[in-house]
């Protein structure tokens, strides 16, 4: 066993607020709403701020201040127009962060498929990393299934489901009785104040098209 540390690349996900302008108060209170809806999904949740369409100088220890009193954990900054902007943002304690498009990066290596057969019960929590997960069985209120695939559920979906999540926006969530108290795929989530009545207890599948979740009801 080796003693040398060590410092490698990694990814996570990461929740990204997108700020439309400098209003530091209505970003604060829009944050706090989102947490009462489900504290659970974002106690200490790291977040990132992509402020490139705010156009105005931005009070950056507010905002620090603002999201932490709302529990979250503030991460970094993207979406700086100059540097006097990152410099601003990286004497406040935020990271600054650049997107990577690099068409030349390899996969990552997908892992064989997850099978679980029991049920998940409230308060567990199944991951699967570098792959897909497939449930046979029912996920309960309070039980939270995650995958960096797709996720598969044959039974009713009654808790958390995140698929795609280290950015895979090409995942998939397929249940066979929609029932969720959240999905999310690549970051971007769904309560279930928001799903419709029309896929409520059906055989569904959600997908993302334009960066937007959308919903599919399975006939077969």
């Amino acid at each position: 066993m080796s003693n040398t540390h060590d410092l490698k690349g990694s990814s996570f996900t990461l929740s990204v607020l997108h700020l439309s302008d400098n209003h530091i108060a209505s970003a604060v209170d829009f944050l706090k709403q989102k947490v009462s809806q489900a504290p659970a999904f974002f106690a200490n949740a790291p977040v990132v701020l992509n402020i490139a369409k705010v156009e105005q100088d931005l009070d950056f220890p507010a905002l620090k201040q603002g999201m932490s009193e709302a529990g979250l954990i503030p991460v970094g900054v993207t979406g700086c127009k100059d540097k006097r902007c990152q410099l601003q943002a990286s004497e406040a304690g935020f990271a600054v962060m650049t997107t990577s498009n690099n068409p030349n990066k390899a996969p990552a290596k997908m892992a064989p498929t997850k099978i679980v057969r029991t049920p998940i019960r409230s308060g567990q929590q199944v991951y699967a990393k570098d792959g897909d997960l497939v449930i046979l069985n029912h996920v309960s209120p309070g039980a939270e299934v995650i995958a960096d695939g797709s996720i598969h559920i044959h039974g009713t979906l009654r808790g958390r489901a995140i698929a795609g999540a280290s950015g895979q926006k090409e995942a998939k969530i397929i249940c066979h009785d929609l029932q969720a108290e959240l999905v999310s795929i690549a970051g971007n989530y769904w309560l279930s104040d928001k799903i419709e009545s029309e896929f409520w207890q059906k055989k569904v599948m959600l997908s993302m098209t334009d960066d937007s979740l959308h919903f599919e009801v399975l006939t077969i």
